[in-house]
């Protein structure tokens, strides 16, 4: 990929790890939740772990585990990107992928349902067939491909699911289903990843009537011994916390499932990063200093930022500070916003339960510093509360329960959750009936933003912050915004000396050569006078060397065939430098060059 890391060094963002083979998929046949496989950016780390735990499973090293994370984490989103990546590579380890229904299901045809999606994406992955992922085939399909191809195991349970269906020993029905990977996995002498989002749904959605009036709880103790499986290890999720610590304890016992915590956040450069792509994508305006306000009153929190980018507010302008800060408001306060309405199930499940004061108190305090432990002793002095040490705990015993705090190091020890969109949400629910006087969380905003100006007084004029991961993101932001510019404003050995008036600007464009290889350029920047400015941008550490300025000359003289009415203005961003021959040519084939952005 143009523009990209090269040689040695692979792309860490857009869905990348510093791992070759964790590349994006070359196909999406489970279609992923995020919507454009683009918006998955960051999560280096969790992939670099990941990396290493698919690469035991073959050798059979890998334990199964759970991911663990409040809603809207990126749970899903990584897990169905694990699954595509592993389709795609078609390697040794064969995934599944497996998420329970929205709705009551009875429990023979949640077997059949939990069973056909397991044989569809088996046989999926056999014949390098997407379309059986999403659209699961029939038993009767199912049957016939294992007849035809000599698969007797498929062949089997088919019979015995129809057999025990008839018979109404469904439990049986569902020791097929659920088996299945592990057997299979072990008669064909195959690797087998089941990946089963939001496990704790399974002991609410499956009833045992066909009335659907009594959910069968005890279902998950199911995966018991197959858990512990390692030709055919797990990967499930949870989303609330404590209830699928519980059921872990009561029904798969503890350390059958490595627990693996999902912060919400991204690192403060893959928040920015993802801010670049969902205004990209969006075609939504911003400026490099807007970029840099979003990821900070979003806290880097990608699905902040997503529904910053989603917002319905209607005086939305994220090319200003004002409008910045007022959709950020929007979304937090908004009754109907995304971001609200999301922490709303969390949040009033709890209140429901304990709808006082004093346990809102407790709550907001707690979120509040959650950078140290409390005791009901403790809350009880600080916030001076009407209530005994008992009826404290009991409250706080029904937060931990429903994942709005933690346990501390012992059981009379709580904490608040590092999360700082909770808290602002939980100031705008309850601080003006605590204190009296409702949050002014714009005024807040406005003094974080002053703080961030400046730090970017500090960067002496340069753009704030040039990260090279996404130099052409921030040059072609910058392009957009100031619009009128003279080239030889941003890079050095420019001839042309006329104004540019750019009116349309786009990345990373794609054009073939005579000879039907594929070229691209990472920024096109065209000015209504007939000028086009194209631009290679390199990100890697290392000196930009001659090799690399031959190649865009190429790119360059292949875009002007193409275009020959267009004048060409051709340009080089590296972050890295340029070496003595590699600067020498530029001058010489009148490439601009620049090592920086300045504004």
């Amino acid at each position: 990929m143009a523009g990209g890391y090269h040689d040695n060094e692979t792309e860490i963002y857009g869905n990348r790890s510093r791992k070759k083979n964790m590349k994006s998929p070359e196909k999406y046949p489970l279609p992923e939740r995020i919507g454009d496989p683009n918006l998955l950016t960051g999560r280096e780390n969790e992939f670099e772990d990941f990396e290493q735990w698919l690469a035991g499973i073959p050798k059979k090293l890998s334990k199964s585990r759970v991911i663990l994370g409040r809603r809207k984490s990126g749970k899903t989103a990584f897990v169905q990107r694990i699954f595509n990546r592993l389709w795609s590579e078609q390697g040794e380890i064969i995934p599944l992928y497996f998420t329970f229904p929205e709705k009551k299901i009875w429990y023979p045809e949640f077997a059949i349902q939990y069973y056909r999606t397991f044989a569809s994406q088996y046989i999926s992955f056999l014949e390098k067939n997407e379309e059986m992922v999403r659209s699961p085939m029939t038993l009767d399909q199912i049957e016939e491909y294992g007849r035809s191809n000599s698969i007797d195991p498929l062949v089997v349970d088919i019979e015995w699911l129809n057999r025990n269906e008839e018979k109404k020993r469904y439990d049986l029905m569902w020791e097929t289903a659920y088996s299945a990977p592990d057997r299979f996995a072990a008669f064909f002498d195959r690797r087998i990843l089941v990946i089963i989002d939001e496990f704790q749904y399974i002991g609410t959605c499956v009833y045992r009537d066909v009335t659907k009036q009594n959910a069968d709880e005890t279902l998950p103790g199911s995966y018991h011994d197959v858990v512990e499986s390692k030709l055919a290890p797990m990967l499930v999720t949870g989303s609330y916390v404590g209830w699928m610590v519980n059921l872990m304890a009561s029904y798969l016992e503890a350390g059958r499932l490595d627990r693996y915590y999902m912060a919400p956040y991204l690192t403060r450069e893959e928040g920015l990063f993802s801010i670049y792509r969902y205004a990209e994508i969006y075609d939504t305006p911003i400026t490099n200093e807007t970029a840099e306000q979003i990821n900070s009153l979003c806290m880097s929190d990608p699905f902040f930022i997503s529904c910053i980018f989603r917002s319905k507010y209607r005086g939305k302008d994220l090319t200003a500070r004002k409008g910045v800060i007022e959709t950020v408001d929007y979304e937090i306060t908004g009754r109907h916003s995304g971001l609200s309405a999301t922490w709303k199930e969390y949040i009033d499940k709890t209140v429901k339960r304990i709808n006082d004061a004093n346990a809102k108190n407790i709550l907001l305090h707690l979120s509040k510093n959650a950078d140290r432990e409390w005791t009901p002793k403790e809350l009880k002095e600080k916030l001076q509360l009407d209530l005994s040490k008992n009826e404290i705990h009991e409250r706080l015993n029904l937060m931990r329960e429903s994942d709005l705090i933690e346990e501390g190091g012992s059981d009379s020890h709580y904490k608040g959750l590092k999360d700082g969109t909770l808290y602002l949400v939980l100031r705008n629910r309850f601080e003006g009936e605590i204190t009296g006087y409702a949050p002014d969380l714009k005024n807040d905003f406005n003094e974080k933003l002053e703080q961030l100006k400046e730090e970017r007084r500090s960067l002496k004029g340069k753009l704030g912050n040039l990260v090279g991961k996404f130099a052409e993101y921030q040059l072609a932001t910058e392009f957009r915004v100031k619009k009128r510019f003279l080239l030889s404003d941003f890079f050095l050995n420019v001839k042309d000396k006329k104004r540019l008036n750019i009116i349309d600007v786009r990345l990373r464009e794609k054009f073939q050569r005579s000879d039907g290889k594929e070229m691209e350029v990472d920024v096109v920047a065209k000015s209504d006078c007939g000028r086009v400015v194209v631009v290679e941008v390199k990100k890697r550490k290392k000196k930009t060397g001659i090799g690399d300025i031959r190649d865009f000359f190429e790119k360059t003289e292949v875009y002007a065939k193409k275009y020959p009415k267009k004048k060409i203005l051709p340009a080089f961003l590296s972050v890295g430098g340029f070496t003595a021959p590699a600067r020498k040519l530029c001058e010489d084939r009148g490439i601009g060059f620049a090592e920086n952005i300045f504004a």
